[in-house]
């Protein structure tokens, strides 16, 4: 089973940037597709970005398209987002998640590893 734990989150000005990382142990972390989702307070999660096993394949929630990039390096165990021209709506709580199988995945029932999250705020 993979593990994660999120990192890079913080307090920053509209218009900013942020990378946030998810590092992963187990071996089988090159084989799995990974994920980011988000919760803000009050309002339920939602999928924010998705990369396959390989990170040849991405996909992103219309809200995020064009200013968030999810990446990968599997030789480091380690899943990033990097976030540019932030908003407001972009707070929350920031999870990853390592899927069941190679390909990506939009929904909450096909990633069984979850970490604990990691707070960005935006403000204006």
């Amino acid at each position: 089973q993979v593990q994660v734990v999120e990192s890079g989150g913080g307090l920053v000005q509209a218009g900013g940037s942020l990378r946030l990382s998810c590092a992963a142990s187990g071996r089988t972390f090159s084989s799995v597709a990974m994920a980011w989702f988000r919760q803000a307070p009050g309002k339920e999660r939602e999928f924010v970005a998705t990369i396959n096993w390989s990170g040849t394949t991405t996909y992103y929630a219309d809200s995020v398209k064009g200013r968030f990039t999810i990446s990968r390096d599997n030789f480091k165990n380690t899943l990033y987002l990097q976030m540019n021209f932030l908003k407001p709506e972009d707070t929350a709580v920031y999870n990853c998640a390592a899927g069941q199988g190679p390909r990506t995945a939009t929904t909450p029932g096909m990633f069984g590893s979850w970490g604990q999250g990691t707070q960005v705020t935006v403000y204006i």
